[in-house]
């Protein structure tokens, strides 16, 4: 084991691959036929209809969720915490294993880095994970914009066509209205430049002249049905009703109105299967799907999680951005959606995030951090307790057990430690410190052993809403009940388009998903703490058919980020003699 105060994040994964397993050998320690491991390098995908149909008999394991308090702009380690639990169970001999999503290549080469973990709590193969992995995000790209090819086309070949010309070729006029085009073009980078572009210059055969943007591919509505979809028949009845465009009417045109829906499936027919990949202390961690947390669920997929809990005891999964966004969703989405309900939330703090919600200083990043986070101060800590007594209280509203993770930093004291212990053991909470970063499994077995108490005691679920609660109730319900707010206040468009989705009963099983800041409870991300005495407004609904998602909007959204002025691109290099990459995070 490396010292991660020493080594980089790449260091340790090159060290630890050096003893990792074949896909062979990992075939034969989980099990596995050799018809349900599809090879692919160091990083091989797993037949999840094969695994599904040989394991259907056997009990599911103990499902645990990881989420968070409202972080800093520098996040708190979820996904370094889920390795480290895992890992943690591994050290204390359970058959353990975890989902966690995909990272993009845009956070990669930008600020933010891959989404591997750190220090001795990491995923291995760093490299092929944080570049492309088995081609997931690269088949959603393709099928996306082909559907915009086939758009595109179709809106080029109305203009040049009279009806009798289009019969001949056998489609009919869609009457697609340029000024009504929801879709754009992705790409897997950070590329602020192309958010909004003007296509088809030239002549009439050069396409069709419109305006059109581009964004991330994880953004993509296709990423966000990989996510949700429960098998491939249901993978594919999604894409056909992904809502494109509308016509000059205010109709929906959809991908089976183009009729690409079926060449998009076969793009995606291999996306289905979860990949597997392995903690630096080699226990199995399956990745799948990669979607955002704000406009769509922000976790790895149903699939990986319904695979996951058939083959190991203790399957660990985690949900994007804080509890109010990323569990809610969780609980109340995915959950209802897969019927898998978890035994135990990990609510991660740090003493840092504490602290900011206690009154800290603004934390920014690429600046220093000011000197309250790194000298002892019990006031703010206390203080900013309010906002984890918050997440802790919404999560016992779903009846699953909380369980406290104190993300441990070298500048957190004892004394610090030990107040936050007693704040949420004095809430009737669990509380661990974990040292998952630096000593790996070792440090996170005092975590492992509360999370395998937890999961002892009974769950008694259930959800905030029930899904025949009109859409506005929805939102006002989430609004007070997990964000604090004392109601909701709808712009009149918003309303407008919430009242239409409410009576249209073709909605009525779509699912709520919130877009609101991660960075504050509220949708103001410079209210921390425990924000009072405010509501919250919903400036637009967005609707996405194949997903079926119903999205109020509390903020704005960008689905293409910026690329920062020092990102992590240069920094990453290969070596020309072996092949090996280094600068990953």
């Amino acid at each position: 084991m490396l010292d991660p105060v020493e080594f980089k994040d790449w260091q340790i994964a090159e060290e630890a691959e050096k003893s990792m397993l074949s896909p062979e050998q990992w075939r034969d320690k989980l099990g596995l036929t050799n018809e349900e491991l599809i090879p692919y390098g160091k990083t091989p995908k797993l037949d999840f209809i094969k695994i599904m149909d040989r394991l259907k008999d056997r009990p599911n394991g103990k499902f645990i969720e990881v989420t968070a308090i409202t972080p800093t702009p520098l996040g708190e380690g979820k996904s370094t915490t889920s390795l480290g639990l895992i890992e943690g169970l591994g050290k204390r001999g359970m058959n353990v294993g975890g989902c966690l999503r995909q990272p993009s290549g845009g956070p990669t080469m930008n600020v933010k880095g891959t989404a591997a973990g750190g220090g001795n709590a990491l995923l291995i193969p760093m490299t092929e994970f944080s570049l492309g992995l088995t081609g997931d995000i690269n088949d959603i790209q393709n099928a996306h914009n082909l559907c915009m090819v086939a758009l595109n086309a179709r809106m080029q070949h109305e203009a040049n066509y009279s009806d009798e010309e289009l019969a001949k070729r056998n489609l009919k006029r869609l009457d697609i209205d340029p000024k009504r085009v929801e879709m754009g073009w992705v790409m897997d980078f950070a590329a602020q430049g192309l958010r909004n572009i003007i296509m088809g210059l030239g002549g009439k055969r050069d396409g069709f002249m419109m305006s059109s943007k581009f964004a991330i591919t994880v953004s993509s509505e296709l990423m966000a049905i990989l996510a949700v979809a429960t098998d491939l028949k249901d993978l594919r009845e999604r894409i056909s009703n992904m809502i494109v465009a509308y016509d000059k009417y205010g109709n929906y045109v959809t991908a089976g109105d183009l009729e690409v829906d079926g060449a998009m499936a076969a793009f995606m027919r291999n996306t289905i299967n979860p990949t597997l990949c392995y903690t630096v202390e080699h226990q199995p961690v399956l990745v799948h799907a990669g979607p955002f947390a704000n406009i769509a669920i922000g976790q790895s997929s149903i699939i990986g999680d319904r695979v996951g809990l058939k083959m190991f005891d203790y399957h660990v999964t985690e949900s994007g951005f804080a509890a109010d966004i990323g569990f809610e969703k969780f609980w109340n989405v995915k959950t209802r959606l897969s019927g898998l309900e978890a035994n135990v939330s990990v609510l991660v703090a740090t003493i840092r995030a504490l602290k900011m919600h206690g009154g800290g200083p603004a934390v920014v990043p690429g600046r220093p951090i000011p000197e309250e986070y790194t000298k002892q101060n019990m006031a703010l800590v206390e203080k900013g307790c309010e906002n984890l007594l918050h997440h802790m209280k919404n999560i016992k509203k779903s009846g699953i057990n909380p369980v406290v993770c104190i993300n441990s930093f070298a500048t957190d004291t004892k004394e610090e430690i030990a107040l936050v212990k007693k704040i949420v053991e004095e809430a009737g909470g669990r509380c661990a410190l974990s040292e998952h970063w630096k000593y790996g499994g070792d440090g996170a077995l005092e975590l492992a052993d509360a999370v395998m108490d937890a999961c002892k005691e009974p769950v008694d679920f259930k959800y905030l809403y029930p899904l025949d609660m009109p859409l506005r109730q929805r939102v006002d319900i989430i609004a007070r009940e997990v964000y604090g707010a004392d109601g909701v206040d709808w712009t009149p468009e918003a309303e407008a388009k919430a009242k239409a989705f409410e009576a249209d009963p073709k909605f009525n099983d779509f699912q709520t998903m919130m877009v609101k800041s991660h960075l504050s409870l509220s949708h103001d991300p410079t209210l921390k703490g425990v924000p009072k005495n405010w509501r919250l407004p919903i400036r637009d609904v967005l609707v996405y058919g194949g997903a079926k998602f119903i999205c109020p909007m509390a903020g704005g959204i960008s689905m293409m980020p910026g690329t920062g002025s020092d990102p992590g691109f240069r920094r990453i290099d290969v070596d020309v003699n072996t092949g090996k990459v280094s600068g990953l995070f």
